[in-house]
């Protein structure tokens, strides 16, 4: 008889930890026997696409990787100093001794690129006694206006150290942009694994309150049938240990919860960009059900990580960045035949007969560095560095393909385990459900019943983390195939929160006391 009192109490406490759920239509996505949600559905439940929005535009590492495209714009734009006009202008005094002179020379050069050549214009006067033979500075009266060109015929024609700079300087401005991109996946992929981190943490919490709430409401019932001695005292003692206990574990659950809003804090900005801790008012109603990938688009991906990897862009942009390197080095082989040519006039008062008409000179130079050996070991060096930057990038198409690869074995296993996790859980609460008649039967006692609880709880429990690593599994694979970055992925049925009005028994993976 005493048995048959407390069986029916703690029943009767058990069904009273959670209301009843409203009425609806089934959905398909929930998993046989796990109970529906009961709580009212969060109106602004914090969403994955808000976190991953605040990270692309708000989060500091994030905005300091962008600040890369000034750095190199910067140095391309010092390297482009190699074509700025250049403005010059000397003087020559002898004050003393026997000839007496005074040379000021100024003028502008202009490099252009074309063939390496450049441009120069400019005027000098000399005044003052001169040597006769010192041809070179004599002038007339108002001076000597001159203008010219200078073409390197083989060494520095092609190319030069100047524009070699200017070709590294554009190259490394564009591999700004895939070191960027690797920081954008990284950080994307750490705030999604954060996010759903923390929304486990937060079903975690309500599971331990809701277990709490089913040994405290069955208390009262038990308190009653002892004060009415139906019941020995010590099993009042025995319920209060497991109040305890599971208090405890409340207070570590939300301990966790409270960790991951403040990890997740450092990803998720207002608008000021200080870091906003998500509370409780901002988990969902629900975990989202994790979705499985597709075998037959994981080729398809392949082919893509491949092509838009960040990686794979950054050692074919280091290739060209090389082969400049290598030209520069191949035409520093080459001997210097320089070629001028120089046009002037003098004007004002005739000083000197023989210089009435207009001058051009016409002249070569030739220069031969015979042993060579600078340019013969940089042409060594940079071979060397392009056989190794094509290992380099053989080994990185493996490696993205085994990554994709795996992330996909991941996720798959991942999505396995979730379906087998709801199973799990199904059958943990079926017999936690048939615990209260048995013991009404008097075949069991309040220890078995207990126990049963906690093994519904503890399946519960599993099956979250479980849907938890699910999700992060799908970012690891998002991430290895650039799907989230560039907006390429194929749409997702589960993106973090379930639709706005979700059926009222599409649920987590269980909750307790039913």
């Amino acid at each position: 008889m005493v048995l048959g009192v407390v069986g029916t109490l703690v029943t009767g406490s058990c069904l009273a930890a959670e209301p009843a759920p409203q009425a609806a239509a089934p959905a398909p996505a929930r998993a046989p026997g796990v109970p529906p949600p009961s709580r009212s559905i969060a109106t602004n439940a914090l969403t994955i696409h808000e976190v991953l929005d605040s990270v692309r535009g708000q989060y500091p590492p994030m905005l300091a990787a962008l600040i890369e495209r000034d750095v190199a714009a910067g140095r391309l734009q010092s390297a482009q100093g190699t074509f700025d006009l250049q403005f010059f202008s000397r003087l020559f005094d002898t004050p003393s001794g026997y000839y007496r002179s005074t040379t000021v020379d100024t003028g502008v050069e202009q490099f252009t690129g074309l063939w390496g050549s450049t441009l120069f214009g400019g005027y000098r006067v000399a005044t003052g006694g001169l040597l006769p033979d010192y041809e070179k500075s004599r002038t007339q009266g108002s001076g000597e206006p001159r203008i010219g060109f200078r073409l390197p015929l083989l060494r520095d024609g092609s190319i030069d150290r100047r524009r070699a700079a200017l070709l590294r300087a554009r190259i490394e401005k564009d591999l700004a942009d895939p070191i960027i991109h690797r920081q954008q996946i990284d950080f994307i992929r750490t705030a999604t694994a954060g996010y759903y981190g923390w929304l486990a943490a937060g079903e975690r919490l309500r599971l331990s309150e809701a277990l709490l709430r089913i040994a405290r409401e069955r208390m009262a019932a038990l308190r009653t049938q002892a004060d009415s001695g139906l019941i020995p005292k010590i099993v009042l003692t025995d319920n209060q240990r497991l109040i305890v206990s599971r208090e405890l574990a409340v207070v570590q659950a939300r301990r966790r919860f409270e960790a991951a809003g403040l990890a997740l804090s450092l990803f998720l900005r207002d608008g000021q960009e200080n870091p906003v801790v998500a509370g409780r008012d901002r988990l969902p109603p629900a975990l989202p059900m994790p979705e499985g990938p597709e075998a037959s688009l994981l080729q398809q991906d392949i082919v893509r990580a491949l092509t838009v990897r960040p990686e794979v862009r950054r050692l074919g942009l280091t290739q060209d960045r090389l082969e400049v390197d290598r030209r520069l080095a191949k035409n520093q082989l080459l001997p210097n035949l320089d070629a001028g040519v120089t046009a002037s006039r003098d004007y004002g008062d005739r000083r000197y007969k023989d210089q009435t008409e207009t001058e051009v000179q016409v002249g070569v130079e030739l220069r031969v560095p015979l042993q060579r050996r600078e340019a013969k070991g940089r042409v060594a060096e940079v071979e060397a560095q392009l056989e190794q930057n094509a290992r380099e990038q053989q080994f990185a198409r493996d490696r993205i393909q085994a990554e994709v690869r795996d992330s996909f074995s991941a996720w798959s296993a991942a999505h396995e385990q979730t379906l087998q996790a709801r199973l799990n859980v199904r059958l943990a609460v079926e017999l936690q459900e048939a615990e209260p008649a048995r013991f009404a039967r008097g075949a069991t006692d309040l220890l078995a019943l207990q126990l049963r609880e906690q093994a519904a709880f503890d399946a519960q429990v599993s099956a979250v983390d479980i849907d938890a690593d699910c999700f992060r599994a799908q970012a690891d694979y998002r991430a290895a195939t650039v799907a989230e970055t560039l907006g390429m992925g194929r749409p997702q049925k589960a993106q973090g929160t379930p639709p706005a009005s979700p059926p009222a028994d599409t649920a987590s993976p269980g909750r307790p006391g039913r």
